[in-house]
């Protein structure tokens, strides 16, 4: 019976693992990465609007009948092109009309004056009047005034006659025309007859609340403030647009309302590469597209970037945990920044050089002694993982 027990007792003992048998095998595995520094791109993130830098609303100068539309809808005109022509005999009838009656203004012109040579001739000899004399004068006046008036009005009347050409003020696309030729149109029209807008460079509007507008100030002021960013474009899609631009005003009143400053940036946009000029798509950035902005610094900045996995987080704030020279883990808290894809950056806390424990860290309390080598790299192509940051905008970084 005993032989059996012992028998038992051994087969149980050898199905056992290894630390059963014979307890903790050592320190806990660990991968570390170090807290290098390396430049960094600062990057903040807002949402914003295109705009168009010039918007015209097409609008008829004179009343009269549409007879022709003479663009296609949706196409690129150029400043100085016809776009819509208004009947013309009308105004062409009241020019030749006002031509006449300056004509009639010489002839009464000139009789006056005669009138008046004739009355200072008797006046001179005794044969004439004061009276007369006067009254052929304000009559040369007067035929002088009606003359004046009459060429006023050939003026007006060609004036008119040149608003029956309806021409574009800016080079730009147009929209569609509200009007159809037949129709009669008047300056007093609610809608406009068609919109340009312009569409080379374009404009990135968007507003900064009062906190992140003193970050970003306090950020860039001693690099160049507004020279030392550009301002990139991601589209609704998520392509990022390959143009960068430039900061060109800042207002110069915060928004009562939603405490705010409103930023207005000056972007490229030109034509896709086969595209033809009007043709639908042509191009990239359409007035009153939304996009994400993105605010980024010009030169790079040294800065320690960190895997997100390696930052943890409790009642006491982020902190991180480090292998000391004893091979040990000791806890460090951090202030974070800005998020890099999957990583942070490390604006306080680490001095840099520190062995950053980025795995295993569910088997590590701190002070407790460590086997530590190299975590694995990153897999390629990770997912951008951004964050909130102060004042309602998103802030990230990338490596440089």
């Amino acid at each position: 019976m005993m032989r059996r027990l012992s028998a038992a007792l051994l087969l149980t003992m050898l199905a056992l693992p290894a630390e059963a048998q014979f307890g903790p095998q050592g320190p806990p595995a660990v991968g570390v990465v170090p807290a290098n520094r390396q430049p960094v791109t600062e990057s903040t993130e807002f949402t914003g609007r295109i705009e168009a830098v010039n918007r015209v609303e097409i609008r008829a100068r004179v009343t009269g009948f549409l007879q022709e539309r003479a663009f296609t809808e949706g196409q690129e005109v150029k400043a100085g092109d016809v776009l819509f022509r208004i009947e013309k005999p009308p105004f062409e009838a009241q020019l030749e009309q006002a031509r006449a009656n300056v004509a009639s203004a010489q002839a009464t012109l000139e009789n006056a004056r005669v009138a008046l040579a004739r009355a200072r001739e008797l006046q001179s000899t005794g044969a004439g009047t004061r009276v007369a004399l006067d009254n052929a004068q304000a009559q040369e006046r007067t035929a002088n005034a009606s003359l004046l008036g009459a060429q006023a009005a050939v003026r007006v009347a060609e004036i008119n006659l040149g608003y029956t050409d309806i021409l574009s003020p800016i080079d730009g696309k147009i929209g569609r025309a509200t009007l159809t030729p037949g129709n009669v149109v008047t300056p007093t029209l609610t809608d406009p007859l068609a919109t340009i807008v312009s569409q080379d460079p374009m404009r990135v509007v968007f507003t900064v609340s009062s906190r992140a507008a003193g970050e970003l100030q306090a950020r860039y002021e001693g690099r160049g403030g507004v020279n030392a960013v550009v301002v990139r474009v991601r589209l609704s899609d998520g392509r990022p647009y390959p143009q960068a631009g430039r900061i060109e005003f800042v207002d110069t009143q915060v928004d009562r309302s939603t405490d705010s400053l409103l930023i207005r940036a000056l972007i490229p946009n030109p034509l896709r590469a086969g595209a033809r000029a009007g043709s639908p798509g042509d191009r990239e950035l359409v007035d009153g597209q939304f996009v994400t902005v993105a605010v980024e610094g010009i030169e790079p900045v040294q800065a320690i970037v960190l895997p997100r996995a390696a930052v943890l987080q409790d009642q006491g704030g982020n902190y991180v945990l480090v292998v000391d020279a004893e091979k040990k883990a000791q806890r460090r808290a951090v202030r974070l920044g800005r998020t890099i894809r999957d990583q942070v950056v490390v604006e306080n806390g680490l001095e840099g050089g520190e062995q950053v424990i980025s795995e295993g860290l569910q088997r590590v309390r701190p002070g407790q002694e460590v086997n530590a080598a190299p975590a694995a790299a990153p897999p390629a192509g990770a997912t951008p993982s951004g964050g909130p940051a102060p004042g309602g905008a998103a802030s990230g970084s990338r490596p440089g």
